[in-house]
């Protein structure tokens, strides 16, 4: 509103301006004009009007440039056939026409008065007191050369509105760009600050599991079983610090100032033998199988792989109150297809980590999608959970 407001400004100002030059103008006419009513020996009241009609008319010629071109030659002719007084040079003609050519609203206008004022016998005669014949060039060169400068001054502020309202459009361009890079960048934004929640969930979640179950058992194994009792607390220590190792690997990338040569590489599917080693000094016994000859994955395939082996085996050791569990790698011509089963009780409708849509099946099911391949995961017929996803080897982007 404030904008609108700035710009009827800008245009009342403008008129304002318009306004004081076209009265400027039509003063300065009048000076030549009512020159010779000074020294003239006799001054009639039709002399006057025909004389004011040439000047006075010229105070709107920005309203009506066609109109205002009409009245003034109209004035200007009975200037010339009415002898007292009068201005040799109609100037008031001469600034109707140009203010024609340049302000005129419609081309045939412009272009049709100026052809009938070519046309008069002798041409520009109704500029020109006392014409005749002799004088052809001249009231011929004086009509055309007021219509060419105005024609060219048009040309020049059509062009220069032309060009004003180029650079405006690029601005709007540069402007518009400028806002989808943000939008752009804020959507990328988000979607590392996603894949950072679900790195954080899915390392918190297997450790805080492991070390939770180690320490449910420790009290009892104590007493029972001293040497196992160390195996657990030994399995509690590895599990905080890999957390913490972690945790201090997805935390340096939101830190500008810390230096990229500390970090250590996110964990990939190379790393699982030392996931199902973790997960064994729990009470569920876990074993890896490959089949295939091992192929090179996309980074983040790579890193998903890693991820939803620790997501699955995470929920495996928390929700399933599972004895075993398999991890089942395998290499296909186009894809890698990765099998995490367990003899656990399967979903419990009543336990928010297995439920429809937890944020752990959530997180799998977007890992695998982002890099093009399919998640699924549900109970089986017997007995247990199942979590099946196929990873493509080509770096794609599902539709």
């Amino acid at each position: 509103m404030s904008n609108q407001f700035r710009d009827l400004g800008r245009l009342r100002s403008r008129a304002g301006v318009g306004r004081l030059v076209d009265v400027l103008v039509a003063a300065a006419v009048a000076v030549p004009v009512f020159v010779p009513f000074a020294t003239a020996p006799e001054v009639t009241p039709l002399g006057v009007v025909f004389n004011l009609g040439t000047v006075v008319p010229l105070v709107w010629r920005r309203r009506a440039p066609f109109a205002i071109a009409l009245v003034v030659t109209a004035f200007a002719m009975g200037v010339s056939l009415h002898h007292r007084p009068g201005q040799m040079l109609q100037y008031g003609g001469l600034v109707a026409i140009y203010t024609l050519a340049d302000l005129g609203r419609h081309r045939w206008q412009r272009w049709g008065f100026i052809s009938a004022l070519v046309a008069t016998i002798p041409p520009g005669a109704l500029l020109v007191k006392d014409n005749d014949a002799g004088e052809f060039m001249f009231t011929l060169l004086l009509p055309m050369t007021a219509f060419l400068l105005g024609t060219l001054t048009r040309t020049a502020r059509e062009r220069s509105d032309a060009l004003v309202e180029r650079s405006a459009q690029l601005e709007r361009e540069r402007e518009a760009l400028e806002r989808e890079r943000e939008a752009e960048a804020a959507r990328a934004a988000a979607e590392e600050r996603a894949r950072i929640a679900r790195d954080m969930h899915d390392v918190l979640a297997h450790a805080v599991s492991i070390m939770v179950v180690q320490a449910e058992a420790g009290p009892v194994v104590v007493r029972t079983d001293p040497d196992q009792a160390e195996r657990v607390f030994d399995a509690i220590a590895d599990a905080g610090r890999d957390a913490m190792a972690q945790l201090r690997r997805m935390l340096g990338v939101l830190k500008e100032e810390q230096d990229h040569g500390v970090r250590t590489p996110q964990p990939t599917i190379g790393a699982l033998p030392g996931l199902v080693e973790h997960v064994n000094r729990t009470q569920v016994n876990v074993r890896l199988a490959v089949e295939g000859e091992s192929r090179d994955l996309p980074p983040d395939a790579d890193l998903a792989a890693y991820r939803i082996v620790q997501e699955a085996l995470t929920n495996t050791v928390k929700h399933a109150d599972a004895r075993t569990a398999e991890v089942r790698l395998r290499w296909t011509d186009h894809e890698l297809e990765i099998t995490v089963t367990d003899d656990g009780q399967g979903r419990d409708e009543t336990e928010p980590g297995w439920r429809r849509g937890g944020d752990g099946l959530i997180g799998i099911r977007e890992r695998v999608h982002a890099c093009g391949g399919m998640a699924e995961a549900g109970s089986l017929p017997g007995g247990g959970f199942r979590v099946f996803a196929r990873l493509p080897y080509a770096a794609t982007v599902a539709a």
